[in-house]
This record gives structure tokens, sequence and C-alpha cells, in this order.
């Protein structure tokens, strides 16, 4: 489905259920929120889901003041690249999803229709269009859940997932909605640090695992470390950047241990590698520079796992 499409498919949809992944985003929540004030504009009536908390930095983008009638409602997925990541809204919502709203370049279709772009920097830089199309003036608040994902899934802009296009969104929301404190927004999502995070990148520097000379650089978040030293599961919100932050590293892995032996992965990639074909292999994806998957077992035995399959990507390099 094109971008006139879809926006031409919302015009018709009269409520809205708008499902964004767990481990939520400021991609997936930027576009979650500024869909559903779009919808309002029209006179529509929508509510955003997710399975997690939303952490609370992005709670300058939330709007739950609207309620729907789930019986009629249409089911919508923004920036969900496969169902299973909808978490505990899988059993209640993934067979029933009319749209999807997505960048990922390994989708996994699971709704009737797909919006899908995987040039696209953000799902937000693809919802930004969707809006010049509808018959509606956008909102400060739209342009701050628009820019906030845009700015977010492009590490401030710093990744080579940002094309022209890109900028432009960017640019055009700064244009048309000057007020809206753009740096502020930055500041919050890429420079400001709880005492507790703080604190955290401290202990996960000091247990930092090194492999293949430098180029792989690992962090390991168990269960264990997080009762150990108290740490709120709100201070992991984007640390999967954390690891890469090392000079010479090309691959960071970030695990996280979501249940006694079950880890969720996050790969990140400065160059050459492409994790996303890694994280496939275990039945994950993503993006290139970008991805992540589920792996069960013992952390050693996760880790040794990942590793050996960076070790085969570098090798063939």
């Amino acid at each position: 489905m094109k971008i006139a499409e879809a926006a031409a498919w919302l015009q018709t949809c009269e409520q809205a259920i708008i499902l964004i992944h767990q481990s939520p985003d400021g991609d997936c929540i930027g576009s979650g929120y500024a869909l559903a004030a779009l919808l309002r504009l029209m006179g529509k009536h929508a509510v955003v889901r997710c399975s997690d908390p939303i952490p609370a930095r992005y709670a300058f983008l939330l709007d739950d003041s609207d309620t729907v009638d789930e019986s009629i409602a249409a089911v919508i997925s923004v920036d969900v690249a496969d169902r299973k990541l909808l978490g505990d809204l899988d059993a209640v919502y993934g067979d029933h999803v009319q749209l999807a709203i997505d960048h990922h370049m390994i989708h996994r279709t699971f709704a009737a229709a797909c919006c899908l772009y995987p040039q696209a920097a953000a799902t937000c830089e693809i919802v930004y269009a969707i809006a010049k199309e509808l018959p509606v003036v956008m909102t400060e608040h739209i342009a701050a859940c628009l820019y906030t994902g845009i700015a977010t899934d492009t590490g401030c802009f710093q990744f080579d997932n940002v094309t022209p296009n890109t900028l432009r969104a960017a640019a055009d929301l700064m244009e048309q909605f000057p007020d809206v404190r753009y740096a502020q927004i930055n500041r919050a999502m890429f420079a400001v640090k709880s005492m507790g995070r703080l604190h955290l990148e401290q202990k996960l520097t000091n247990q930092m695992r090194s492999y293949f000379h430098g180029k792989c650089i690992v962090i390991c978040i168990t269960l264990a470390f997080l009762q150990t030293y108290e740490i709120d599961q709100a201070e992991l919100d984007g640390l999967a950047n954390f690891p890469l932050q090392v000079e010479g590293a090309e691959v960071g892995i970030t695990l996280k241990e979501r249940e006694p032996n079950v880890f969720k992965i996050s790969m990140r990639s400065s160059d050459r590698v492409d994790v996303a074909a890694i994280c496939k292999q275990f039945g994950g994806g993503g993006h290139i520079k970008a991805a992540g998957c589920l792996i069960e077992g013992t952390a050693e035995e996760v880790i040794q796992k990942l590793t050996d399959a960076v070790e085969r990507s570098l090798a063939a390099q």
C-alpha cells in the first residue's frame, strides 16, 4: 500500500486501536501518538496500546484522553516488524491487524494491508508523509511526536539511515512549528541521564566483554544483576547503543534477561557487519545496523552463539 492509499484508507476508519511494539522506543511511541492525533483531527476516535509501560522520558508525547468501541475499531500497527513484538497484545489483536505501517527491511507480514517503506529512516517519517495527504493541519504536539521518532531512530541524525527525505521531513517540521522545543527534545533523548543510569553505565563498563581484538563489545544484564544493584527497568531504555561507544568497536551486543534464561538481544553495527542477518539466524531481524532477537539459554550459551555468528561475519568481510 502506497502513502496516498494509506491516507485514503485512514479517512474511512472511524475508530482505531493503534498498536506499538513491546520495549517501546521513540519511533513507535512518536508514530503511534502522532497517528492517533491525526485521526482525532479528522473527527475520529483512536487509542494507542502497548504491552509494556511507556518510559517516563516520553511522557510529553502521550495523550490517552480518547476511548474506542473495541467491537468496531480498526486495528493498526506502527513500527512493528513482527507480530510477536506486540508482546501480550498479540494474543488479543495479532490476528486482526488491518493495516501495518512500518519501515523495517525485514518485515514479516501479519496485517491485511501493509504500508512498508524500508528506505525511510523511521516510521515517523512515513507517518509524516501520510499526514501531508490527509485533510488536516498538523499541530505542535504531532510535530513533537514525529520529530522525536525521527531523531531517536537516526541517533540524532548520526546514522547512515538518514536520507535527504529524512532531513527534509525534520526541516519541514521545524519550519512549520518553530515553537516546538526541538533542542530540548534532543537534550532529553540524547544528553540527559539520571543518576541511576550513570551508575548503571559505570557498572556495565566494568563488566564489558571485548572480543576479536575489540571489534565486538558485549554487555549482559541479567535478572540477578538488576536485583543486586536495584536497577529500575526504565534505566535500560536506549542502552543498545552503549557498547558502540568503545573506540574500535564494529559490533555492539546488549543482552537483557526478560525472564529466567530468556534474553532479549539488541545488536548494533558501526559499519560493515549486517546485524539484521545475524539476528535473522535466531528468529529476529531489523535493520542492517540495528537489529534484535530473543534467544533462550544461559548467559554464557547465548553470548557464545552470538559471538560465533559475529566472528563468521567479520571473517567474511
